[in-house]
């Protein structure tokens, strides 16, 4: 582990509202198309995650694409508290416990995609749904975040208990015991 690691760990042992911890996951997989291809997305999803996905539709038409304005194209399931902590353990084994320093972004959240559904530990190959790769969007906060999204009395987040991506790393080797890259060659397996 880091020193900047510790250090936050030491500042989360002294003031515990200043721990972060995973609001949601989301699990996302777009075809491109509606039809069959998505029948069989939301088969895998619901498979995998145990919930009925939902369906994101298109926000304009793409002529070169065939895609229309409105028509679905894509499925996704959010994932929170144990169910999501412990999808997150299994996908992060198809990357070797290992993420680029560029997938985190400003506020501390972290996304990355895998390429092929069968790489996740458990799962078998299915002919009657083939292979989907999907992205996957992990949203880390610190508890009191709340009051920004709220509809009574919001607030706006002061400097100091906003989440950075150091933070967010430092929580992310703590729980999960991943490794962070910070280039291509140390990443084995990029999707992006």
């Amino acid at each position: 582990m880091s020193v900047d690691a510790k250090r936050y760990l030491e500042d989360w042992e002294k003031h515990p509202m200043r721990k972060p911890r995973i609001e949601k996951v989301v699990v996302d997989i777009c075809t491109g198309k509606s039809g069959e291809p998505l029948v069989k997305a939301s088969q895998l999803l619901e498979s995998l995650t145990g919930q009925k996905p939902v369906e994101s539709r298109a926000k304009q038409t793409i002529r070169e694409f065939g895609i229309r304005k409105r028509e679905p194209i894509a499925v996704r399931v959010t994932l929170r508290r144990q169910a999501a902590i412990d999808f997150l353990k299994r996908v992060l084994q198809v990357k070797n416990n290992t993420l680029l320093k560029k997938q985190f972004d400003r506020e501390g959240n972290v996304a990355f995609g895998i390429k092929e559904h069968i790489d996740i530990p458990g799962v078998k190959y299915d002919p009657n749904i083939g292979i989907f790769g999907m992205n996957i969007t992990v949203n880390i906060i610190r508890p009191g975040f709340r009051i920004k999204r709220r509809h009574i009395a919001r607030r706006r987040i002061p400097k100091r208990h906003r989440l950075t991506p150091e933070e967010s790393m430092a929580f992310l080797q703590e729980e999960f015991g991943i490794k962070i890259a910070e280039k291509e060659e140390e990443y084995q397996y990029g999707y992006y």
